[in-house]
């Protein structure tokens, strides 16, 4: 990981912001610190010349009319001056026999000498010598303020910092390595077995097909992860996400912070340029000096600048300087204009690693991605590894396969009402490898996962005929999908928007049973959603759990096929069903609250319907049931659910029905009519306001199922016992007072329901039911012990 630190180097907090100083910025700043020398070696040298008071006295020849001259040795300015005055009148003090060859005579001479060098430097020494070097510690400090005043400004430095972190711990975290060894591996060998896979332990020699580099990849190592390593990794994708949304959303202030202080830096350079290059060559080494208030007693004389050569020789330096660093400014302006830097795209990251989901980002997350790759390109790259859900679901799969064994799979496995193996996942970050292993599985139900992949290994499964994928988004890798194909006969899909159905289902040739339930927006979304299964040869049951408003015409592509038809509305009212009589072959159809008041004419045109289920509509009327005799295959007819409030005498002509639900309406009576049904079998009366049985019901020779709980009845007729072979008599809930010694006679029954009654005792004959077992005998304990202790005894331990 980057190292932190409380380091100040050249202004900045942390050194770990190197990272993001490009080579143009990293040559500035050593450009910057050369121009700080320039500055302390010229300070330094008006410094120690200040400090070393040496005073020097030569005479010439007067060849030009002079008739002396005194130079005298400036230490502050490094000045000298030179008399031009030979008929002058000089003062005693000023006299050349004031002074020897080696120095001052006298202690006013010294005073004197100091006076002409401070009027020298303060009237006639440009500025630009006196101050060259602050002026270069001036423009350096600005220069370097300018150049990291985004690592300063807060709101740039608190995004800065963050990103350093969040990389550096990417960085530091063995899932970077470890995902694309995982890569790697699945790309190198995709046929590998499960239990294979599972069982070696031995380093294998792996080639990446993004470099072509040769690598040594310990399979254990690369399945398993340390536990705190993996709750580090979850923690560092959820970081990443985090930023990039924080970043992306709030725009481009570190693009825009960079460029300002980029232009600024720019421009001032540019001013430096063009003010020093104006003030040098009026830099020189003999100054002309005009005392106009004689206090010298020279009204005209010359000074020599002792730092003249020095300053002009790092005066050239700091131009140079100064040109290498407007070449930075003006190449960073170019790159930064030139290049998309608000942009980023990891495709040559997707090619190189295999995970094709890694996306591409904006505004300032993009322009720090594309710092960091001036610093190094790998930083980008193993950064993309927390971007990628395809590498979040690795690390998931892996601690997964790690918590989820084999004996734990074991005991999730159930048998459900089809006697059928089951197997159900759900809101886990993947498929633990070891269920494949379990070979018994006959139906997967997957529930609430999303982003997996079905390995091939599902082949293993050779059972497996029943798939459930409830709010599921699933990749099928190519090899699953050829078993699953030839396999699958059973599907049931949930989705919230028609988008999320997996496209490779519409490829399963064996479907034959399809259960699709989701809301969608118009009827249109919904025939376009079937219209792909519409081509699958061998599907011929439908259920479709939506909000339609009429029959979708891609169920009518299906009418040569489609025998079984199931339509669960959520209340929703279809209005137009006339299409339906098109579907010749239904054997079985279901209209679940669909808001129907009648039943639809168009449905007494399928001839070969056995079944008829309209439960949970609005129906009021049944008038319609006399048309029901033209369907001489109907079997079984579920009207439950609904504000039925009589049975109409019509229902005598449907002579083929062994199974009738009536229970959950508002009807009171029963009509003889009804009894003239002498194939029911079942027959369900329940929750309505019935009041009374009639005897006609000793009819009912076949029926097997009776239940007539939750009404009103008070009274059992003594030719129910004409229904000898009833096997379920359900009346809980009614008004009985007695129940007639003729139940004896019903020797089949096995489920008796009498609670909440108003029953006193029970008849001795019900010891004659000797198929009755007291967990089947659904009464009262108080009520049950009115029998004789030996019946009691029969039903609670038969022989």
């Amino acid at each position: 990981m980057i190292p932190v630190t409380e380091l100040s180097y050249f202004g900045e907090q942390d050194p770990a912001f190197k990272i993001l100083k490009p080579w143009w910025d990293v040559f500035a700043e050593y450009l910057t610190l050369l121009m700080v020398m320039v500055s302390m070696f010229g300070g330094a040298l008006q410094v120690s010349n200040r400090r070393s008071p040496v005073a020097q006295w030569l005479e010439h020849s007067s060849q030009k009319g002079v008739n002396s001259q005194q130079i005298y040795a400036n230490p502050i300015s490094g000045v000298s001056l030179q008399d031009r005055q030979s008929n002058q009148s000089v003062s005693d003090g000023m006299r050349p026999s004031a002074f020897t060859a080696g120095g001052f005579k006298s202690g006013l001479d010294i005073q004197q000498y100091y006076l002409i060098n401070q009027w020298c430097y303060d009237h006639s020494v440009i500025w630009f010598s006196k101050y060259f070097p602050y002026l270069v510690l001036l423009h350096s400090m600005i220069f370097l303020i300018s150049s990291n005043f985004w690592f300063k400004f807060p709101g740039t430095s608190s995004k800065i910092e963050h990103f350093i972190t969040v990389l550096g711990k990417c960085l530091d975290s063995p899932w970077t390595t470890r995902a694309l060894s995982e890569t790697v591996y699945e790309e190198s060998s995709p046929r590998i077995s499960t239990a294979s896979l599972l069982s070696r332990s031995s380093s294998q020699l792996l080639k990446s097909s993004a470099g072509g580099l040769m690598m040594m990849v310990d399979t254990s190592a690369v399945k398993i992860l340390d536990k705190k390593e993996g709750e580090q990794a979850k923690s560092l994708f959820e970081k990443v996400k985090k930023f990039r949304l924080h970043t992306e959303e709030e725009g481009d202030i570190l693009y825009k912070m960079y460029l300002k202080q980029t232009v600024v830096r720019a421009v001032q350079s540019a001013i430096i340029l063009i003010y020093i290059s104006v003030f040098i060559p009026r830099m020189g080494n003999v100054i002309h000096c005009v005392d106009s208030l004689h206090i010298t007693g020279f009204t005209d004389f010359f000074c020599i600048h002792g730092l003249w050569r020095m300053f002009r020789m790092l005066s050239l330096v700091y131009i140079t300087a100064i040109l290498l660093y407007s070449g930075t400014c003006v190449y960073t302006l170019h790159w930064i204009l030139y290049y998309k830097l608000r942009q980023y795209s990891f495709e040559n990251v997707r090619v190189e690693t295999g995970m094709d989901d890694i996306p591409d980002v904006r505004n300032d997350f993009a322009f720090l991605l594309h710092l960091i790759d001036q610093y190094d390109k790998l930083y980008a790259r193993k950064f993309a590894v927390f971007l990628s859900d395809v590498s979040e679901n690795k690390l998931l799969q892996l601690n997964l396969n790690h918590e989820w064994s084999l004996e734990r799979l074991k005991q999730r496995l159930v048998v459900n009402r089809e006697n059928q193996v089951e197997m159900h996942l759900f809101m886990m970050p993947g498929i633990p490898f070891q269920v494949y292993d379990l070979t018994e599985i006959e139906v997967l139900k997957l529930e609430l996962i999303k982003g997996i992949t079905i390995s091939a290994a599902i082949a293993n499964l050779k059972t497996l005929r029943e798939m459930w994928l409830y709010n599921c988004s699933v990749k099928v890798e190519r090899q699953a999908l050829l078993f699953l194909r030839e396999n699958v006969s059973t599907l049931r899909v949930r989705f919230g928007i028609a988008d999320e159905i997996p496209p490779w289902i519409f490829t399963l040739r064996s479907l034959r049973e399809l259960y699709i339930e989701g809301h969608l927006q118009t009827d249109s979304k919904v025939s376009t959603a079937l219209q792909m299964f519409s081509e699958l040869p061998n599907i011929n049951t439908l259920h479709l759990k939506t909000n339609v408003t009429k029959l979708p015409t891609a169920i009518l592509d299906m009418a040569a096929r489609l025998q079984r038809l199931i339509i669960h509305n959520e209340g929703v009212k279809i209005t137009s069903l006339a299409n339906i009589k098109k579907l010749f072959y239904l054997t079985l159809l279901r209209l679940l609250h669909c808001n129907l008041e009648r039943i639809p004419s168009a449905v007494f045109s399928l001839t070969n319907l056995q079944e008829l289920d309209l439960k949970d509509n609005n129906l009021n009327s049944t008038e319609e049931l006399a048309s029901c005799q033209h369907l001489r295959k109907l079997t079984c007819l579920k009207l439950w659910h609904n504000n039925v409030p009589s049975i109409p005498v019509h229902i005598a002509k449907v002579t083929s029905l062994e199974m009738l639900h009536l229970n959950k309406n508002k009807i009171e009576v029963l009509p003889p009519a009804l009894f003239k049904l002498t194939k029911l079998l079942f027959l369900d009366l329940s929750h309505n306001n019935i009041s009374r049985i009639p005897p006609e019901i000793g009819e009912l020779t076949e029926l097997q199922h009776f239940a007539i709980e939750c009404n009103k009845v008070n009274k059992i007729p003594e030719t129910l016992s004409s229904c000898v072979k009833l096997r379920a008599l359900i009346i809980s809930y009614n008004r009985l007072t007695h129940l007639p010694p003729s139940i004896g006679l019903l020797r089949h029954l096995q489920l008796l329901d009498l609670k909440c009654n108003k029953l006193d005792k029970l008849p001795v004959e019900l010891g004659q039911c000797v198929h009755l077992r007291r967990s089947q005998l659904i009464i009262e304990e108080d009520i049950f012990k009115t029998l004789p202790p030996e019946i009691r005894e029969q039903f609670t331990n038969p022989s």
